[in-house]
């Protein structure tokens, strides 16, 4: 019998899938008793880092449950923001709170919704406040997320418009009264997610 649980032991072991009795006692030699093999070789695996567990009508050696946590692995996923996106992100961070139709007259084309869901997705970006306008647009401001990604105290420290020129961004005019841009720094806004001095324009 201690032949038979080697064999049973070194089958399952090699194997990708679980195995029956049947599959087991095909492999071995005739007038084995696989299924008593199975019995006296689980009770030899019990405590072990490994165990001989009944899988539905087959058999597997598997890692003892309490120590999964060995076999996990953690993995950081780069994922990078399309052109579109940056583009995005820049308009709102500068000019926020600033809606959809405000991003679109700024870069020349229309947003997609895919572009401005990955943002938000990635919590970089949330909605802002309606604006009190026809239609009520919603707005979009950047989050404490992205500052703390970039390393920023507040959007005042974001690059200045030449250096955001430099990088190819914010091409086109800004929209009739958007937020300006500082001449030193970032954008000048007011702490209250950038109102700019005109409440009466937007809506909680």
């Amino acid at each position: 019998m201690g032949e038979q649980e080697r064999m049973v032991e070194a089958v399952l072991f090699a194997s990708a899938e679980p195995a029956t009795v049947r599959d087991l006692e095909a492999r071995m030699p005739h007038g084995c008793d696989a299924a008593e093999a199975l019995v006296r070789l689980r009770k030899r695996y019990e405590g072990r880092g490994v165990r001989v567990i009944k899988v539905g009508d087959a058999w597997a050696i598997r890692t003892a449950p309490d120590l999964g946590f060995l076999m996990q692995k953690e993995t950081v996923e780069t994922r990078k923001l399309s052109r579109a996106a940056i583009e995005t992100l820049a308009i709102i961070a500068y000019h926020q709170p600033v809606t959809r139709a405000e991003i679109e007259e700024i870069r020349g084309v229309s947003v997609s919704r895919g572009t401005v869901d990955q943002l938000l997705e990635m919590e970089w970006v949330r909605l802002g406040r309606r604006k009190m306008t026809p239609g009520r647009p919603v707005t979009f401001v950047v989050t404490g997320e992205f500052l703390d990604h970039f390393g920023l105290e507040n959007a005042r420290d974001l690059p200045g418009l030449k250096e955001l020129r430099a990088a190819g961004l914010l091409e086109n005019r800004p929209p009739p009264g958007a937020v300006p841009f500082g001449s030193g720094g970032g954008a000048e806004e007011d702490e209250d997610e950038g109102s700019i001095g005109q409440p009466e324009l937007f809506e909680e």
